[in-house]
């Protein structure tokens, strides 16, 4: 009841210097304002260069029930802990946030029906440290979580029963970044709910789960609790109707049910693979060469990471094929079926040229490439508030080796926050440029070079590594 008083007097002294003001009824302006926070579960720009995540997809459908003349606005603020304050505030209809349902929150904004349910872990590093099993475990250890988060009120009702349980709490610092911190050796333990543990262990596999807090939390809306209930009932029923026709659960699984962790290169599979597999597709490999002039080793490398050569693999995002196309590349390309290799296989070179070409000229080989291929995997849009952030941090916004250090970091609010496009996952390009170049360099050993049909055949703008050996 203390830490309720605590926040309730927090937003007040919030809310005192400017009254608020009630927002406009939404059937009338035919506009719906929602609060939520830049994040990988809420509202994100991804690497298709189109805004996304689960509550922006969520909304997306809500406010496209309500007719075709409604439309939305997201109200973007920096972490969680701004978001019920903003919505008492009146700055929006209500919050679509991953906002997990708790006694204090309870008290404050009224909650639809839940939507999601998850689960509280501690995060160790398993290299560092053992599993905790126990709340014991815990303590004297360097512990840290968002403040404004359902984390911090779990521990909260841990330590009645446990006053030597001790952490620290931050506003600059969101998950994501507290379990990077974990994974770095910089904090003992964190704290997350499951799915997001998941998604991050893809980009550090050193990151394990453990000790689940207390029971499952459910994740719903929130609105406010005055005024017309018009909207707030549209919305249960909304939910209602999604949870029946199917349209929820793909929703969820498009965006965790395929978090699986990322594993260390099995060079034993790929070796195999390139006995049995790549043969059947070599010749497609060296027609995209001849049409590029891009080592065809290389694109058969990024199509081994994006496919494991498999033609037919496809997404929960429904990117496809051989090269994992997203629909809007295979148009602008061309492709009239992402699941024939060799149109995959071509188009996803030419696409790889693209991006080098938008690549500015102060930027060299090979780093030209690997910051193609990071661009091929986030986007480029995010790859160039990776350079600028290099750029900031006094880093060479031209070299692969600074900018994959600022590539993690736009999933850190303190960076993020200042740059055009948002927050990125922005260790995925790393792992995947880094396993590129891996498998790269395996079959640069193994594989001969291809000898074009017209070795006098250039291609405008391509130098170095078009067909040179593989470099570090």
């Amino acid at each position: 009841m203390r830490s309720l008083v605590i926040f309730l007097l927090a937003l007040l002294l919030m809310g005192c210097k400017e009254a608020p003001k009630p927002l406009a009824d939404p059937r009338q302006t035919k506009e719906i304002i929602v609060v939520t926070h830049n994040g990988p579960s809420t509202y994100y720009y991804s690497g298709n260069n189109q805004y996304a995540g689960l509550e922006h997809d969520l909304v997306r459908n809500f406010v496209r029930e309500l007719g075709p003349e409604y439309s939305v606005k997201f109200l973007v603020v920096h972490n969680i802990s701004q978001v019920i304050p903003a919505l008492l505030k009146h700055k929006a209809h209500f919050a679509a946030a991953d906002l997990t349902i708790t006694s204090t929150r309870e008290h404050l904004v009224s909650f639809t029906k839940p939507y999601h349910q998850v689960q509280q872990q501690i995060v160790f590093n398993t290299e560092l440290s053992k599993a905790p099993t126990k709340v014991k475990d815990l303590f004297g250890k360097q512990i840290t979580v968002s403040s404004g988060t359902s984390y911090s009120e779990r521990l909260q009702r841990l330590r009645e029963k446990d006053p030597q349980l001790h952490w620290t709490e931050t506003s600059h610092a969101n998950s994501d970044e507290l379990m990077a911190q974990v994974a770095e050796g910089e904090l003992d333990y964190t704290v997350a709910d499951g799915h997001l543990i998941s998604l991050v262990q893809n980009y550090y596999p050193n990151l394990g789960a453990s000790l689940r807090l207390g029971k499952p939390e459910q994740v719903a809306w929130a609105f406010p609790k005055t005024g017309d209930k018009w909207l707030y009932d549209k919305a249960n029923t909304f939910f209602a109707r999604i949870s029946q026709d199917g349209t929820l659960r793909n929703l969820i699984d498009r965006y965790y049910g395929h978090a699986d962790r990322l594993k260390p290169v099995d060079v034993t599979a790929f070796m195999q693979r390139s006995e049995t597999l790549l043969p059947q597709y070599k010749r497609y490999f060296y027609e995209a060469q001849e049409l590029t002039g891009l080592d065809w080793r290389l694109v058969a490398a990024i199509a081994y990471q994006e496919s494991h050569w498999d033609r037919f693999n496809t997404s929960p995002t429904n990117v496809r094929g051989m090269m994992m196309l997203t629909e809007d590349t295979a148009d602008r390309l061309g492709v009239t079926d992402r699941l024939d290799a060799r149109q995959s296989i071509v188009a996803g070179a030419r696409y790889v040229l693209m991006l080098k070409d938008l690549i500015p000229d102060t930027v060299h080989e090979p780093d030209r490439t690997w910051m193609a291929l990071a661009a091929y995997n986030i986007g480029y849009a995010h790859l160039q508030d990776a350079r600028i952030l290099a750029k900031r941090l006094k880093l060479n916004p031209d070299r692969w080796v600074d900018v994959k250090k600022a590539l993690p970091m736009l999933s850190k609010e303190e960076h993020f926050s200042n740059l055009k496009y948002g927050f990125a996952r922005g260790g995925a390009p790393v792992v995947f440029v880094e396993s590129v170049r891996t498998y790269h360099k395996i079959l640069a050993r193994r594989e001969p070079r291809h000898t074009p049909i017209f070795p006098s055949f250039e291609v405008a703008g391509l130098n170095g590594i078009a067909n040179a050996p593989s470099q570090e």
